[in-house]
């Protein structure tokens, strides 16, 4: 994912700045108006990881308690900066989650699959017909395991080495994990399209 997720705050580098000053200096209506401009993208972004409205609902509060009471400990780098930060804050929330309800319900993460390809060799199939929310739902329509790394992998730009930290599982496994969320993928936006071109 490139850079361009990061720079649709609405502000400019100096008002983004001046912006998270005021907040750091107990400016409520700073505070409010950085909530206002990041809530809605941040609470996407967890609903990739977490679907039940609930944990989003949870996890979102905790989030936002971590980035106010951190704000003073945040360095500034231009624009886009602050929202890098701030989803580096909710994509960690959104894994501990995880993490705990693993160790009451095991997330599962099947058994490697054997000679899987190169990711280069996997096809992307063609989604420029496919609405952005569908795409999200099927996402979201993933086992919990391969959701976890595909957002990791192609959302959050992490290395199977970063994964296999993050989740405790090994790089062998993210990268099969990996492949076979993006096979599922595939089959869905196949199925999608062939079921609108029905329709038309």
């Amino acid at each position: 994912m490139g850079t361009g997720l990061l720079r649709d705050s609405g502000l400019s580098a100096e008002a983004e700045r001046q912006l998270l000053e005021r907040a750091r200096n107990g400016d409520r209506i700073a505070v409010r108006e950085i909530y206002d401009r990041f809530s809605g993208y941040l609470a996407a972004t967890c609903a990739r990881f977490l679907p039940d409205p609930r944990d989003q609902k949870d996890v979102l509060q905790e989030s936002f308690v971590k980035i106010f009471t951190s704000l003073d400990s945040f360095d500034y780098r231009g624009e886009g900066s602050l929202k890098a930060w701030m989803r580096r804050i909710l994509v960690n929330e959104s894994l501990k989650t995880l993490r705990k309800r693993r160790r009451s319900v095991p997330l599962v993460f099947e058994d490697e699959v054997r000679d899987v390809v190169d990711d280069e060799e996997i096809d992307p199939p063609d989604i420029e017909a496919v609405p952005a929310e569908v795409i999200h739902k099927m996402i979201q329509g993933l086992p919990e395991g391969y959701r976890t790394v595909f957002n990791l992998y192609a959302l959050e730009d992490k290395s199977h080495r970063e994964i296999s930290g993050l989740l405790g599982i090994s790089e062998s496994t993210s990268a099969s994990q990996l492949y076979r969320a993006r096979m599922i993928l595939a089959r869905m936006i196949k199925e999608y399209k062939e079921k609108v071109k029905i329709k038309r």
